[in-house]
């Protein structure tokens, strides 16, 4: 059984509708209409609308029945695109091309390795806090590690609102065929003024597919360890 949130399909439709719109009156306003920006403004409505699911087509025939409410809908949709696009070209993706022919969208060239999300916590290992404001680098083959699409960014660095908190999602990597197996080693380097500079490795295996995973999704990361650090000479210090 498939569950769709027909909020999503009105999001979409209105954030392109707006976009063609004004880059058919010339785009006065001189905004930023790359697709980065426009799934920014996306997401900036889906997290203020409310969903609306359906496991059937006789649930949008019942959705679309109430005239009046799905143009108010509709109305308070295309506002809050309106508010997304000015508040994410406040905000523009420092590390995004901004570039209008540029597209994000994945592309299956053939068999590759993919590589799932890395997520990982970093805590202060003398009080057991979340740490904030370190850079951590994932590394191999003696560089930083591709990351999938501008989006993910490596260095990460961790910040307050999600303290302790790092993440990355490398890009994938060809393989000859399909089934192949293959063993990826990587180096978390952590480096700050304020503690020691720790280092992790570890390994993940995986085998080559066709098909990857197009989306983050939090049941498919591979999970590391929690990993402390600590103030120049408090491991030695703590034994």
């Amino acid at each position: 059984m498939e569950i769709h949130n027909v909020s999503e399909d009105k999001v979409y439709y209105s954030v392109e509708k707006i976009f063609a719109v004004i880059k058919r009156d010339g785009n006065p306003e001189k905004f930023c209409l790359c697709e980065q920006c426009m799934l920014d403004t996306v997401c900036f409505a889906l997290n203020r609308v409310e969903p609306r699911y359906v496991v059937s087509h006789r649930g949008i025939t019942r959705l679309d029945q109430d005239w009046v409410r799905q143009q108010q809908t509709d109305a308070d949709i295309a506002s809050l695109v309106y508010k997304g696009l000015k508040q994410v070209n406040h905000n523009q993706r420092p590390h995004a091309t901004h570039d209008e022919s540029v597209k994000t969208g994945e592309v299956e060239i053939g068999p590759a390795f993919h590589i799932p999300t890395i997520v990982g916590r970093l805590f202060n290992g003398e009080t057991f806090a979340p740490i904030d404001g370190v850079t951590v680098e994932l590394r191999g083959n003696g560089g930083l590690i591709p990351m999938r699409n501008p989006n993910w960014q490596n260095p990460f660095t961790l910040v307050s609102n999600t303290p302790g908190t790092y993440t990355f999602w490398p890009a994938p990597v060809s393989a000859d065929e399909v089934n192949e197996n293959c063993i990826f080693e990587y180096l978390l380097k952590i480096e700050s003024p304020e503690y020691e500079t720790l280092t992790h490795f570890f390994k993940i295996p995986l085998v080559s597919s066709v098909k990857g995973q197009y989306s983050f999704s939090p049941d498919k990361t591979f999970k590391l360890p929690d990993l402390y650090m600590f103030h120049p000479g408090e491991a030695e210090k703590n034994g």
